[in-house]
């Protein structure tokens, strides 16, 4: 039967209770005596999946979305052109088929499927993409994503956002009610995959301009067009939410998980607790040893090595000490990284010396982007010592305070303990005054960069490498830290521009660029590559898990009987 929000809630505080005065090994299967009994009777049952979420959603307008699990209820709730399949792979959204593309492979032409409807009736045409991509680059909008997905990419992207031309000259065109043309303004072997990215999603103009202020503040200024709607969302505080079926998708017919129920736990003993007890199908991604070491072996345990990087950001802007780059390397070289991966994340996490990760993007003949050979700012405390003395002469200081921002979830607690630690053991005169924020604040303060150091990451968001490579460009909508370096911005200008048809010397030169970011300025401290890891119930099959944009899709997973 379906439980309470109440129900869970006590659930999560009296396993953490239990945990924190007794040590209860929550996902012990001997000990409990249960075996295999999870939650899958009871979701089965209802058809309802109860999922845990260790943040909150930060906001569910598609054209301001700018976090993973934001992406995650917009891939379940609105549908692109195209939505990525179980295999990675593009596949028709509201599209009629895949695209057509000219002979210079800078046009693209896009039927869409006819009679589709909004969760309010209203039809999905092309003018719902033209609308939206258009508001997405305006720059009074603001869009964290917008500028930075668009400017280079869509034709005339770069005058309509500095508004040189009207936004009706964007290189997006509905050509009738259900085609679509879109020009380049270079090929993109990766486009298509592009296109099913959370900020290219449709936007149904009539209800946003009627909303005004109000749209997507909660779940009741919300429409949908994709296999769910989103429920009982009260906005970006919000601990709880739900999903159910949204009868107008097109597809619905494939979906059997009829409901979907979120609570926030943040802490990875009381999810694993929740789980344990049959109140949770899905936990949050596990990070504590603890519980992974419960759970290790075991079938209920889902993992896989991320294409998504994690790093300390130093900002640059007004901080004359970090501007200096024998203090940003000496912090770069001090933190032991094999040491944060082994003995504190404990969770298959590997070491990373590089911004483009391992097993993400490879060439025509499978050579891997990442070699051995490119791997810079290397774990080395003794030269990190005579860096940071260095740095401090230059500067003409002798002590450094620092504030550094992360998030507040045990595991992100833990992790900046020991990166505090590092740091203040290693580098004489260092105090690292550590701010746990909560997921949306802590967005807020990079985006105004109202930090010193910051605990970032960054998950793909199409099949390139310069996915990671061109959030460093000077002034770039993700730079947020005020790095900038003439040699690098023409680096990745002639990768993405004079050589975007020459696929070998273009990676020789994202090389090159990511040695010039790395190896000669120090400008990011990168630390590991992360391994996910899910607990999830034996009885839900077919949960498609996405390397680029939204974490998960629902609507195709299935409860066996």
């Amino acid at each position: 039967m379906k439980k309470s929000k109440f129900s869970l809630l006590l659930v999560l505080t009296l396993a953490l209770s239990m945990f924190l005065t007794a040590c209860f090994g929550g996902g012990d299967k001997g000990a409990s005596g249960d075996g295999d009994k999870k939650g899958g009777d009871k979701a089965a049952a209802s058809k309802e999946l109860r999922v845990l979420e260790s943040a909150e959603v930060h906001g569910m307008d598609s054209v301001m979305a700018q976090d993973s699990l934001s992406f995650t209820m917009l891939n379940n709730v609105n549908e692109g052109l195209y939505r990525l399949n179980d295999k990675q792979e593009p596949i028709p959204g509201v599209a009629d088929g895949m695209p057509t593309i000219s002979d210079d492979k800078k046009t693209y032409t896009v039927k869409l499927k006819q009679d589709l409807k909004w969760s309010n009736g209203d039809p999905v045409t092309a003018h719902d993409f033209v609308f939206a991509w258009q508001r997405a680059l305006l720059p009074e909008t603001k869009s964290p994503y917008g500028p930075y997905m668009m400017i280079g990419k869509i034709a005339n992207a770069d005058k309509v956002y500095k508004k040189k031309v009207k936004p009706e000259e964007l290189g997006i065109k509905a050509k009738d009610d259900y085609t679509l043309e879109i020009t380049l303004v270079k090929p993109l072997d990766y486009f298509t995959s592009l296109l099913t990215f959370q900020t290219f999603y449709p936007q149904n103009k009539k209800f946003v301009e009627e909303k005004g202020k109000d749209f997507a503040k909660n779940s009741d200024n919300l429409v949908f067009n994709g296999p769910y709607k989103l429920t009982d969302w009260n906005g970006p505080t919000d601990s709880e939410w739900g999903m159910e079926l949204n009868e107008s998708y097109w597809n619905n017919k494939e979906t059997t998980i009829e409901k979907l129920k979120f609570n926030v736990s943040k802490d990875p003993q009381a999810s694993a607790n929740a789980f344990s007890a049959g109140e949770a199908d899905i936990s949050p991604r596990i990070g504590d040893s603890g519980v992974l070491s419960q759970y290790e072996g075991t079938e209920d345990m889902l993992s896989f090595l991320e294409p998504s990087l994690w790093w300390l950001k130093m900002n640059q802007k007004e901080n004359k000490a970090l501007q200096n780059e024998n203090i940003r390397r000496a912090i770069a070289l001090t933190v032991d990284k094999k040491s944060l991966v082994d003995d504190v994340l404990k969770d298959g996490s590997i070491v990373a010396d590089f911004i483009v990760p391992k097993e993400f993007a490879k060439d025509e003949n499978g050579e891997d982007f990442r070699t051995d050979e490119n791997n810079f700012l290397k774990t080395n405390k003794e030269e990190a010592k005579k860096l940071w003395e260095t740095g401090l002469k230059e500067v003409g200081i002798k002590e450094l305070e620092l504030v550094m921002v992360d998030q507040d979830t045990e595991t992100a607690k833990k992790t900046a303990s020991f990166i505090k630690d590092q740091l203040e053991t290693n580098l004489s005169g260092l105090t690292l005054n550590v701010q746990s924020v909560p997921y949306p604040v802590r967005l807020d303060r990079e985006d105004n960069q109202d930090y010193d150091i910051l605990m970032g990451g960054w998950g793909p968001d199409y099949q390139d490498p310069m996915t990671y490579m061109d959030l460093w460009v000077t002034d770039g909508g993700q730079n947020k830290m005020s790095y900038s370096n003439p040699k690098f911005d023409a680096l990745i200008k002639k990768a993405d521009v004079d050589l975007a048809t020459k696929p070998a010397e273009r990676w020789k030169t994202l090389q090159e660029a990511e040695k010039v970011l790395l190896e000669e300025d120090a400008a990011v401290a990168p630390l590991y590559q992360r391994t996910a890891n899910f607990l999830v119930n034996q009885k839900i099959d077919n949960l498609v898990h996405h390397d680029l944009g939204g974490e998960f899709s629902y609507f195709w997973a299935k409860i066996e009987e």
